[in-house]
């Protein structure tokens, strides 16, 4: 019986050294701000928001000045819509690196849902001038929507195309390409955009995305008074809508195509 009480001696003592260093490392990422602010981005991508401003004033409460944490926050805090603490969070990234251009076009997008659309304009142009950005399509497709506001679609739609040039696989600036043809009634031209937006989009991928680009696209067949093709679209998403004001919207086109 001995030599068995020896090696169940043995497997507890390697398990107790096993977990000595695994608590160590447990304390040392407590006491990490690139650790916790890791985390909350983590969450954020995963969209648990409260896990993720947890983690995130976490790592602020170790290092006040991170600016990743504060942009991360800022960014947790505007997917709430808690604009103000938001607002507060990236003017706080700025202070600490005014560099951080990503934190203008956060702000931007901000600030136009606060209201504030001159404050808006200008974080939006600061992060499109910034030649080292590596998203420079995101401030022009957001100056985009900020002129469709101001009902400036001649504006708007070359702020789109300025888009597309930096990233012409960008399918949200292509669908609101489509938008603002539309509105211009060049309904040949939004279809081109609303098909390009839908390339190789499939529905399981962002149902959401994939049923409001293709409702947009069967709203312009219809008002380019290509019924068939409208029909076609609203028949073949109907049956992916959850949400019941677009399930009306689209049996009320139907109706009248009908």
């Amino acid at each position: 019986m001995r030599p068995k009480l020896t090696i169940i001696f043995f497997i507890c003592l390697n398990m107790l050294l096993c977990a000595s260093p695994q608590k160590k490392i447990e304390k040392a990422r407590e006491k990490d701000p690139l650790h916790q602010c890791n985390m909350g981005l983590f969450h954020l991508n995963e969209g648990n928001i409260d896990e993720a401003i947890k983690y995130l004033n976490k790592a602020l409460s170790l290092n006040p000045r991170y600016d990743l944490a504060l942009n991360a926050l800022g960014l947790a805090h505007s997917m709430k819509g808690n604009f103000a603490e938001s607002e507060k969070n990236f003017q706080k990234c700025l202070q600490v690196n005014p560099s951080m251009t990503e934190a203008h076009n956060y702000l931007g997008t901000v600030y136009q849902e606060m209201g504030f659309i001159d404050k808006a304009e200008r974080e939006f142009r600061i992060a499109a001038l910034d030649r080292n950005y590596k998203s420079r399509e995101l401030p022009y497709y957001n100056l985009a929507r900020l002129y469709i506001l101001k009902e400036k679609l001649t504006e708007a739609l070359e702020y789109v195309n300025r888009s597309l040039e930096i990233n012409d696989s960008f399918r949200m600036a292509y669908n609101l390409k489509g938008i603002i043809l539309e509105r211009q009634l060049k309904f040949d031209e939004a279809v081109e955009c609303y098909k390009e937006a839908l390339k190789n989009l499939e529905v399981g991928i962002n149902p959401k995305v994939y049923v409001d680009i293709s409702f947009n696209l069967g709203v312009v067949y219809f008002k380019n008074n290509e019924f068939k093709e409208a029909k076609k679209i609203f028949e073949k998403i109907s049956s992916y809508v959850t949400d019941l004001d677009m399930k009306e919207k689209i049996d009320k086109y139907l109706k009248m195509i009908k």
